[in-house]
């Protein structure tokens, strides 16, 4: 079964948010863990968790994926900003242990003009000061389209991140389909050679998470715009082999386009339509 789900908003609770996802056929859930903007996150409500937890055993949401904020940049000049990025990641693995294996997804970061190697630096340093031994969430590093001067655009960024953290068995990557595809990975035209080269590079063994947009930019633009499935320049049919392929088809898929819950809701219909099974 294709394990296809959307970003929902948990600002009601996280059982309220599992009978959003039950409502919408989808069986994978992303969260932002506070708001997107960054500041305090709500305290965890035990029995809210415990609910949800129960509902997502009983409709079979077999993945949940939390989103750092935006403002989350461990690369920053500014070491009040890195310092922010380090203690609401720390905060948010804590958290996170609520629901235990489970998936924590950040943008890597962006340098700021201080370079790359400067900048990978300073996320390499938060990562080996905030991941435990004993945890159960796996942290992802998202591929970036390299807008501005975002860290992770090629596969060699994320890469020498995963190389020089310490517990590197904590940590996986999430491919977005919109941010390759603006960073000039041709998913639409190369598929295979794409992801060989992800192997090489990174191995597919990291590859965990999957967010699956269209763009409206076109290949190579570096501009991060996400389109609705099938509205943008990847297009509907690059998209069905993704989901179909060997190599991806059994990996959670998580929605970020430009939808309202009844979007989402068609967009799952549409792709659930498009998997092979």
């Amino acid at each position: 079964m294709l394990k296809i789900g959307c970003h929902l908003s948990v600002s009601k609770g996280f059982y309220e948010m599992g009978k959003e996802a039950v409502k919408i056929d989808a069986n994978t859930i992303q969260f932002f863990t506070r708001n997107p903007r960054g500041g305090a996150a709500k305290p965890i409500d035990e029995e809210d968790v415990k609910k949800f937890l129960e509902l997502a055993k009983e409709h079979k949401i077999e993945s949940l994926l939390a989103h750092a904020p935006y403002t989350l940049n461990a690369a920053a000049l500014d070491e009040s900003i890195r310092e922010f990025a380090k203690n609401t990641m720390e905060d948010d693995l804590k958290r996170m242990e609520y629901f235990p294996n489970s998936y924590y997804n950040f943008h890597p970061g962006s340098h700021v003009k201080q370079g790359v190697e400067v900048g990978t630096n300073y996320i390499v340093d938060m990562l080996n000061s905030i991941l435990k031994e004993n945890q159960s969430t796996l942290v992802l590093l998202e591929t970036m389209a390299g807008k501005g001067s975002e860290i992770g655009r090629t596969f060699e960024e994320i890469k020498t991140i995963i190389d020089r953290v310490k517990l590197n068995n904590h940590l996986g990557v999430c491919l977005d389909t919109c941010h390759i595809f603006d960073g000039g990975y041709d998913i639409v035209n190369n598929l295979d050679g794409v992801l060989d080269e992800f192997d090489k590079v990174i191995g597919l063994d990291r590859l965990k998470a999957i967010h699956l947009n269209d763009s409206l930019n076109t290949l190579g633009s570096h501009k991060d715009r996400h389109a609705k499935i099938g509205e943008g320049n990847i297009g509907i049919e690059a998209l069905a082999r993704v989901i179909n392929h060997p190599k991806l088809r059994d990996l959670p898929f998580f929605l970020e386009t430009p939808n309202d819950l009844e979007g989402y809701g068609k967009e799952i219909k549409l792709l659930r339509s498009l998997y092979k099974e």
